[in-house]
Parts: structure tokens; sequence; C-alpha cells
């Protein structure tokens, strides 16, 4: 990781992630995917040209050809269990347009009504097998608070007030604890708070894909086997 990053190695070891090294020199983007992301680019383009970004003032798109390349890393170098896929916070449903492409069962939350149209639309126009859901990318009973130095997730209890178990945690027909690889990029601020997230919602050997900014991109797997249960 690069001076200044908004990750904290503690909190790595406290959340049993283990760092995916990426190598992604190699891995060029496919024409077909190329022509996927200048289109989805141009859509994007539209929506802000016509001022309809306006409740979104500090979005800064993630770079898809280095998000392809990280997706397309891990699976040709057998680090994913199996094809799930779930981005957090879809948007324009740019990263799981790419998954489906690489043959992965892709999934994307949006919970905005304008973006989860958007995404929903440029699937299905081009054909793609992902099914956008619009729904929060914090399950039923999870919370965001104000933290020191960013946001703090806020976990349910497991069992109610009359000691009945609470339900695991669903986004709809999906089930977190069945995905391999999740995607998201953060808001400032919120990088810790989803890699909590994903240490609380997803299973051993699922993996993070998470986007920092500026070209850089990281993956850590969720190593439960030295956790006491």
């Amino acid at each position: 990781m690069v001076d200044g990053s908004p990750i904290d190695r503690l909190a790595l070891w406290l959340m049993a992630l283990q760092e995916i090294k990426l190598a992604l020199d190699e891995i060029t983007t496919p024409p077909d995917v190329e022509a996927f992301i200048e289109e989805a680019e141009r859509r994007a383009d539209v929506f802000y040209e016509a001022g309809l970004g306006l409740r979104f003032p500090n979005y800064v798109p993630s770079d898809p050809r280095v998000v392809y390349a990280a997706m397309a890393y891990l699976k040709e170098n057998g680090h994913l269990q199996g094809k799930l896929f779930c981005e957090w916070g879809c948007g324009f449903g740019i990263a799981a347009g790419m998954a489906a492409m690489l043959g992965l069962n892709a999934y994307g939350l949006e919970i905005e009504d304008d973006l989860f149209a958007r995404a929903t639309k440029l699937v299905t126009d081009l054909k793609l097998p992902v099914k956008i859901l619009q729904t929060s990318y914090l399950p039923e009973g999870f919370d965001e608070s104000e933290g020191h130095g960013g946001k703090d997730l806020i976990c349910p209890d497991d069992r109610t007030t009359a000691g009945g178990l609470i339900a695991p945690p669903m986004y709809e027909d999906l089930d977190p604890s069945e995905v391999d690889l999740f995607f998201v990029y953060p808001w400032p601020g919120q990088e810790e708070m989803m890699m909590d997230l994903f240490s609380s919602v997803a299973s051993h050997g699922s993996i993070l894909l998470i986007y920092l900014g500026d070209g850089e991109i990281e993956a850590f797997m969720l190593d439960e086997s030295d956790r006491s249960h």
C-alpha cells in the first residue's frame, strides 16, 4: 500500500483479511469489454452533461480498465472459490457488466432511483446477464455512523430482545455469505467501514476488491481459519 492509504493494517489483522497481491501490467482489456466501457462512459457523460448528477457532486468514477484487470487477474489465477459477484453501490453498473463478461454471475446493488434505472437499462440494452437490485449495500439491521476519521459500521445484535435469532443478512434474493467476489469504490472515509461490512457478511474465502482512487486497487480475502467461533 502506498503512503497515505486510508486502510489501516492493524484493522486488517483484526478483521482477518489477507491481502492478495495483484499483478495487472500484463492484462489487457479485450475489444468487446473496451466497447462496453466506451458505451457505458458515453451514457454516464450524457447523464452528467444534462445536469442530472447534481445529487452526487463529489462523484468520481473508478477506472473501469483497472477494475477489469483486477477481476480478470483474480479469476485467471484461481483466487475465486466460485462465480458469484456483487458490486456494492453499482452506479451505472459498469463493474457488474464487466464481471458478467468474465463469466461471473453478476449482481449490482444500487439504491438511487435514477442510477438503478440507468444501470438496468445498460445491461438490458447490451444483453448482459446482470441482476441489478434496488437496495442498500447495508442489509436490514445494519447502519453506519460518523466515527473518528470516517464512517463506522453498526452491526445488529444476533438475537432479538425476546431471545430469538435474527435472520442472516440478505439482499432480496442474494445471500451475501454466498458471494465469491465483492467490488466497491467507497466514498472517502468509508474504506474501513466497507471492509468491516465485508468481514461481517461474507464467508471464509470470499474476496473484496476495493478501488481506492487514482488507479489504485487492492484485493483482500476473508480468512476465518484462525478465528474462534
